[in-house]
């Protein structure tokens, strides 16, 4: 998805839980390893494209896990686990919804070959220590471990 505004752009990023393992994924063009994700398009809330970006970059169908909500009424959406905002180049910035999911398959199928990333991992505890992470993947990844892990 092209950017919606030359300065900043709202994204999301899941983390995904399968058994005792975190899902993350190369990205194509920054070469770091994160959730899968990536641009809110203007028809979107974040819960929308959450479910939509894991399933054309990995194939898979979660169930996604926020933060705590305070009820629910007409119009209340999932509230993401964590927001942050990071510079992507010196004059734009994303700020993303992080989101929890867990699934019931590891199984790595994306939607489309254009989506198809040269690298995707389920990662342990352990490994993510280990791993050569930005310290907000590192942290969110191993997050939704001790929230999730064993299920799924």
């Amino acid at each position: 998805m092209p950017h919606i505004h030359e300065k900043i752009d709202f994204t999301v990023e899941v983390f995904i839980v399968y058994k005792d393992k975190v899902l993350l994924r190369m990205h194509d063009k920054m070469k770091i390893w994160l959730g899968p994700g990536g641009h809110i398009e203007l028809n979107e809330d974040p819960v929308e494209a959450s479910l939509r970006e894991v399933k054309e970059e990995v194939g898979l169908a979660v169930e996604l896990v926020g933060g705590s909500r305070i009820g629910s009424g007409q119009g209340d959406l999932l509230p993401p686990v964590a927001i942050n905002r990071h510079h992507i180049t010196p004059t734009h910035e994303h700020v993303s919804f992080i989101y929890f999911a867990t699934s019931q398959s590891s199984i790595i199928n994306p939607e489309h070959e254009e989506d198809r990333s040269d690298e995707c991992r389920w990662c342990t505890k352990e490994e993510l220590l280990t791993m050569d992470l930005l310290p907000n993947t590192r942290k969110y990844a191993l997050a939704a471990l001790e929230r999730l892990g064993g299920k799924g």
